[in-house]
């Protein structure tokens, strides 16, 4: 069997390759002829998000989702070629990677059948390996966390990639390390994010993680983000599974920044001739505000447009109040263009009022035709008086 005739896995689809979901690039180029004067480099996939730009310098007629051996230091690398064609000088830029300047390492052959069977007997030590890693840290009493090991594809190499807080001096941790394991050892720092792409999983939102499918690049996310999309600071909510703050909502966060630019300050209090309105809530596509007459509670609530918030603002800065605050749209009104639970599927007791309906119905209709049910008892009766005198007769005969 040489490297043409290696079996490839049916089950995935044909625009994808084998590590499906994990920074994966749609090919859209695929179908179209390529220019004779083509680009030579590819991106090859390894574990999880690492990825890589080679150059074919030996022409091999490469294809998405052929496994192939690329140059390592040291030795060699097994990983799979994830996209191929102009494509690629895109994904360069896109990474700030200038092809001028960029020193590629080589492709140098197909993956052999050797190559594979080795690959995944490397793949399999992984888990074992971060495991013993894991303890041998804390025997070392290193404050940090192992959270992946990724073994070379020659098996001469393994990449420890751990999370620290603060500097770790892990000098005799390598020495145990490549004692233990027999091979060369690299340390490689990432963040909570990076971890959590790396091991993957599935967002609030019901679909894999950001970080695992498209994100390359983190941008730090604060607090403010929520604020002035009016979220409430719920920690366990707007938390992701890395423990930091999730990256949605960085999403839509310049829309909400430009629709509310000229919204009034929601510190300014509104000032009438009987009470004082703080504000309560926004909503700001709407652009609706609501106060309420105490700072703390939730009574007298009034709803406001904001042009008509700014009106009464710039008339309290001339030293004048409105006699009374009053809502400017009616109730009705608003729950047209409010959500309404139109099928009733958030109430938890939505099955018990069914059931109430029905036998409600079930009443209702005994109380129509009384003579009905009276009829049909008195029927049961007589037939339940009927079996004792039949027995009776039998006893006589």
């Amino acid at each position: 069997m040489d490297a043409e005739t290696i079996p490839q896995d049916n089950s995935k689809c044909s625009t994808c390759s084998s590590r499906c979901g994990k920074l994966e690039v749609f090919d859209w180029l695929s179908d179209l002829p390529q220019p004779g004067g083509g680009t030579d480099v590819v991106e090859v996939q390894f574990k999880n998000t690492r990825k890589g730009f080679y150059k074919n310098s030996n022409q091999l007629k490469l294809k998405r989702g052929d496994v192939v051996a690329v140059e390592a230091s040291p030795g060699h690398d097994i990983g799979e070629v994830t996209l191929t064609g102009e494509l690629v000088l895109l994904q360069m830029k896109k990474n700030n990677l200038d092809p001028s300047t960029y020193e590629f390492k080589r492709v140098y052959r197909k993956a052999k059948p050797v190559d594979v069977d080795k690959w995944e007997e490397a793949k399999a030590l992984e888990h074992e390996t971060m495991l013993e890693s894991r303890r041998i840290a804390e025997r070392l009493n290193l404050n940090m966390k192992i959270g992946d090991v990724e073994y070379q594809g020659d098996r001469t190499k393994a990449i420890f990639y751990y999370i620290a807080d603060e500097r770790v001096d892990f000098r005799e941790l390598i020495k145990v390390l490549a004692d233990r394991f027999k091979v060369r050892i690299e340390m490689r720092q990432i963040g909570a994010r990076q971890e959590a792409g790396r091991i993957g999983g599935i967002g609030p939102c019901g679909r894999e993680l950001c970080c695992s499918t498209w994100i390359t690049n983190f941008v730090s996310v604060t607090t403010n983000a929520a604020r002035y999309q009016e979220i409430s600071l719920n920690p366990q909510k707007l938390a992701g599974q890395c423990g930091k703050l999730k990256c949605c909502l960085n999403y839509e966060l310049d829309a909400y920044i430009d629709a509310q630019k000229d919204f009034p300050s929601t510190d300014v209090p509104l000032e009438t001739e009987d009470e004082t309105y703080y504000h309560f809530k926004t909503d700001i596509f709407k652009r609706l505000m609501w106060f309420s007459s105490g700072r703390d509670s939730t009574g007298n609530v009034v709803m406001l447009a904001v042009d008509k918030v700014k009106e009464i603002i710039e008339l309290n800065k001339q030293g004048k109040k409105i006699a009374k605050l009053t809502s400017e749209f009616s109730a009705g009104v608003v729950k047209e263009i409010d959500y309404t639970n139109v099928v009733g599927e958030d109430s938890i007791t939505r099955f018990d009022e069914k059931n109430k309906k029905s036998a409600k119905r079930r009443k209702n209709k005994r109380r129509k035709n009384p003579n009905r049910s009276n009829n049909g008892n008195n029927s049961g009766r007589k037939r339940r008086n009927d079996k004792p005198s039949n027995s009776s007769d039998n006893k006589k005969r």
